[in-house]
């Protein structure tokens, strides 16, 4: 099921993931990753999207969503939770 992806633990891999977001062109101060879990072969990532104070989605939650896509799609194809 694993295929040929490493064991990480949640801690490397939010280190890991939170390097890659700093290091992206579409990064926006204040974007990080808190949660990561594994959902099959996919790693899902969450962490703050920015809602205004009503609750609803802001231009920054589009680049976070597609930030924590993008997460998923490289580690994924890398990694899976030890635990």
């Amino acid at each position: 099921m694993r295929g040929n992806t490493s064991p990480i633990t949640r801690e490397a891999l939010l280190m890991e993931a939170n390097n890659i977001i700093r290091q992206h062109e579409d990064y926006l101060h204040g974007m990080i990753a808190t949660e990561v879990d594994q959902k099959g072969e996919v790693l899902v990532f969450r962490g703050e999207f920015f809602l205004d104070p009503d609750g609803l989605p802001t231009a920054k939650t589009t680049a976070v969503f597609n930030m924590f896509k993008h997460l998923a799609h490289v580690l994924s194809e890398k990694y899976h939770l030890e635990d």
